[in-house]
């Protein structure tokens, strides 16, 4: 295997507060639960997926200037991940519950994660790919991705975008959505069935970008220019406990695949890998007691 090359993953590092529910949950009473409390964002989750695989990566964001803050900013330390992190305000969390067939409700407060602004071009250049989350693409953090987005042109390098969520499709709207998409000029386009519909972003592929749709336990699709297009199966999963950061594993090993030359379809069958691996586990973890992720 070739060495690994660098990725810089820019986005949000909260922390998860995951509750599986114990039994069908009853209103206006107390309901069993198992709580626990677990890095998360989706650029940050990227960033030590990628790291387990022996990526070389750097992660951009903004936490707290707050305990929290420390904690999160140790555990990418921990996990090889070398941080370049703002410290300001109070940092972000997001209430994640999981019903018994491992779906999940997110409740999400980005605090500081928001808030990501003025990021020396130090922190972004010098790396073979880029990977950028939607949840930044409003506010103060779109010029950051614009930024790392003409760097990434200029040094000739892969850049990635995970679409996030339907909710913040609805909130900004498809149509600008996709318009801020392409302003990016990403390589990859990552998105789930319903993100893809809800957005029409198969739209997006086209001559540089490829647009990848995950269907759960479905078949992958790979839409690239000149309307071609494949899908790769994944292979079944025993039992789907939790889907939070499955996504994001799936990113990390595509991504980590691609800088190993792969071509699209064997990154799609990487990253199928790795998500299934995620799936039984609490949060975006592999194990529970994996990089210091889970803090009880």
């Amino acid at each position: 295997m070739s060495q690994r090359r660098t990725l810089v993953c820019i986005g949000d590092l909260v922390e998860d507060v995951v509750v599986w529910s114990v039994g069908a949950p009853r209103s206006g009473t107390d309901n069993p639960a198992r709580i626990q409390r677990v890095r998360g964002g989706a650029a940050s989750n990227v960033a030590v997926f990628a790291s387990s695989l022996g990526t070389s990566v750097r992660f951009v964001g903004r936490v707290g200037d707050d305990p929290a803050g420390d904690a999160l900013v140790r555990e990418l330390v921990m996990a090889g991940v070398d941080p370049k992190v703002q410290r300001q305000g109070r940092t972000g969390t997001i209430v994640i519950l999981v019903d018994a067939s491992g779906e999940r409700t997110m409740f999400p407060d980005r605090a500081a994660a928001g808030e990501l602004a003025d990021v020396p071009d130090a922190w972004i250049s010098g790396a073979e790919a880029y990977h950028l989350s939607a949840y930044s693409l409003t506010g103060s953090s779109w010029p950051v991705l614009c930024r790392a987005s003409e760097i990434a042109r200029a040094e000739g390098a892969i850049l990635t975008i995970d679409a996030a969520s339907v909710a913040l499709i609805d909130s900004v709207g498809p149509a600008e959505f996709r318009t801020l998409i392409r302003a990016l000029q990403p390589t990859y386009v990552f998105a789930n069935g319903a993100e893809a519909e809800v957005g029409a972003l198969r739209e997006l592929a086209g001559p540089g970008t490829t647009v990848v749709v995950k269907n759960g336990m479905d078949p992958t699709e790979v839409h690239a220019a000149g309307n071609k297009s494949a899908t790769v199966r994944p292979a079944p999963v025993d039992e789907v406990r939790d889907t939070t950061g499955a996504g994001d594993a799936f990113a990390a090993a595509f991504l980590a695949a691609v800088l190993d030359n792969a071509e699209p379809v064997e990154a799609v069958e990487a990253g199928h890998s790795l998500a299934r691996r995620v799936l039984t586990q609490p949060g975006a973890n592999l194990t529970t007691d994996d990089q210091g992720a889970v803090r009880d």
